[in-house]
């Protein structure tokens, strides 16, 4: 008798709870993180009244955490090993929370900057290590499901972070932003306490660190990341701090980049980057963390200085962005099951640019009820990008080069972020004084259109209290100023967005350049 060999799919074997509780906590961390950047941004005009800070000064309580942020991740890989997950990722998260208590009770300027950088250099820590634990722990057919878990801190927490931001501090006080990471947090650390094994410490690898690399690294990064957030402020090039910034930015992250391609040991291994799937899935995260944190940030700008709308009332705006997302994220792991990986993350980054373009004609009048529909769809883009790019980008990543992919992944998009928001302050400016040149050659004294629009200004004016005839044509003559700058802000933030329809246009040519894994088969799996 002749055997007949069948071939029987090999059964995927059920993990244990407390990988899942693990993956879960370390998602957890890193929402918590990334939600905490854009719920203090909602808040910085109240927590710069509250420490007596002025508006320039201000900024550096955001910068703070960043540049500590930034800095971080690329070193998180490394550290864990060093100290082990479990007690690397538990004292960060602890000390998160302890530093997020203490920036509730700053006094001053001084103050909250340091708190607020070792708030960011402990919350910094579990963003690449969540995304490190779900390609790690999880096996590949389950790893869309962790992604999607991931997706939740990377665009979710940026587009709910306004609405929970702008309700804490209008109705609780500014404080209270930072004690809503307690009980998340709470729950966090049981979490991970629970769920992570323990491991031996290798405080031998200090010995052995590439220290070049890391020292570049810090220095680069830090001076990169400060001159984008303070770049604009300060006029660029034109303020002696920003140009040395710059240079020394420049000079360190080349000696960084030289260094780690000819270390033996790199912090970072920076040939992953010519693997097809890595390299243009990191470009597609780059142009995406310049669109998702760029929008977050314009629109609030838009609603506050066009409409003049509160804190609350923009979270309420931007919730339509957010809330979707919380129900269509867990379902993305079930179309990549149905449907080409990579024809997800296309689809996304269409609608996601789509929803841009549709706010490129925007008007004066464009207000919560106008942008409804441009944020659901943004919404939907969104919650379709993050896990099937992450998925696909990471797909056939060896286990020993899953510190370095974390690192890598997670800090471009951050970098992809702040240069989003750098480019966007500068073009918005540009564009503002482009567009009011060119209507204030249409709005002249000489003109009988505009003449006759300040007749009927002075008569209204002169009808509703003004008794001198001068100071209402005076009032006439401001009021038409005004609607003139009004509307040349409104024409600069629709070219904003079609700039960030455009980057979102670029990442989809290079999601479109991705080659489907070999062996990426259902939900995921290598």
């Amino acid at each position: 008798m002749t055997a007949v060999a069948v071939t029987v799919p090999a059964a995927t074997p059920s993990l244990p709870a407390k990988t899942w509780i693990a993956v879960m906590g370390a998602a957890l961390g890193a929402f918590m993180a990334v939600l905490n950047i854009q719920i203090v941004n909602a808040s910085l005009a109240d927590i710069q009244g509250a420490i007596g800070a002025g508006i320039d000064d201000g900024g550096w309580i955001s910068t703070a955490y960043l540049v500590a942020e930034i800095v971080v991740i690329p070193l998180s890989a490394w550290l864990a090993r060093v100290f082990s997950v479990r007690i690397y990722l538990l004292v960060n998260a602890a000390l998160f929370l302890a530093f997020s208590v203490a920036c509730a009770f700053a006094h001053n300027l001084e103050q909250m900057i340091v708190l607020r950088a070792f708030q960011g250099f402990s919350g910094g820590v579990l963003i690449p290590m969540a995304f490190t634990l779900i390609i790690t722990l999880l096996p590949p057919a389950k790893q869309p499901i962790g992604l999607a878990l991931f997706a939740l801190s990377a665009t979710f927490a940026p587009a709910i972070g306004p609405t929970i931001g702008g309700y804490l501090t209008e109705n609780w006080g500014w404080q209270y932003i930072f004690y809503v990471n307690l009980v998340p947090g709470a729950v966090m650390l049981l979490m991970l306490w629970f769920s992570l094994d323990a491991a031996p410490m290798q405080l031998g690898l200090l010995r052995q660190g590439d220290w070049p690399g890391i020292a570049t690294m810090a220095i680069g990064l830090s001076a990169l990341q400060t001159v984008l957030e303070e770049g604009n402020k300060d006029d660029w090039f034109g303020s002696p701090f920003i140009l040395r910034l710059s240079v020394v930015a420049a000079v360190a992250l080349t000696l960084f980049i030289w260094i780690e391609l000819r270390s033996p040991r790199p912090l970072l291994n920076l040939k992953l980057l010519l693997r097809r799937n890595f390299g243009f899935g990191m470009m597609a995260n780059f142009l995406l963390g310049i669109a998702l944190y760029g929008s977050v940030y314009i629109l609030p700008v838009y609603l506050a200085r066009i409409q003049g709308y509160n804190a609350e009332q923009i979270g309420m705006v931007l919730a339509w962005t957010g809330l979707p997302q919380l129900v269509l994220i867990p379902l993305v792991p079930r179309l990549m099951r149905r449907f080409d990986a990579r024809l997800v993350i296309a689809a996304g980054f269409a609608l996601f640019a789509a929803s841009n373009f549709m706010n490129i004609w925007m008007t004066a009048d464009t207000a919560a009820d106008q942008l409804m529909w441009p944020n659901i769809v943004r919404a939907v883009g969104q919650a379709l990008v993050m896990t099937p790019l992450s998925a696909v980008a990471t797909a056939g990543i060896e286990r020993e080069q899953a510190g370095s992919a974390s690192a890598l992944f997670n800090m471009m998009r951050n970098l992809g972020g702040a240069i989003g928001i750098a480019l966007l302050q500068t073009f918005l400016t540009k564009r503002e004084q482009f567009h009011s040149n060119v209507l204030s050659q249409s709005v002249s004294v000489f003109d009988e259109a505009t003449r006759h629009r300040i007749d009927q200004l002075v008569r209204y004016f002169l009808s509703h209290g003004t008794i001198d005839p001068a100071l209402a044509w005076h009032n006439a003559v401001v009021a038409i100023g005004r609607r003139v700058q009004q509307q040349a802000f409104t024409m600069a933030f629709a070219d904003t967005f079609y700039l960030l329809g455009v980057a979102l246009a670029a990442a989809l040519i290079a999601a479109l350049l991705l080659k489907k894994p070999g062996q990426m088969s259902a939900g995921g799996a290598h």
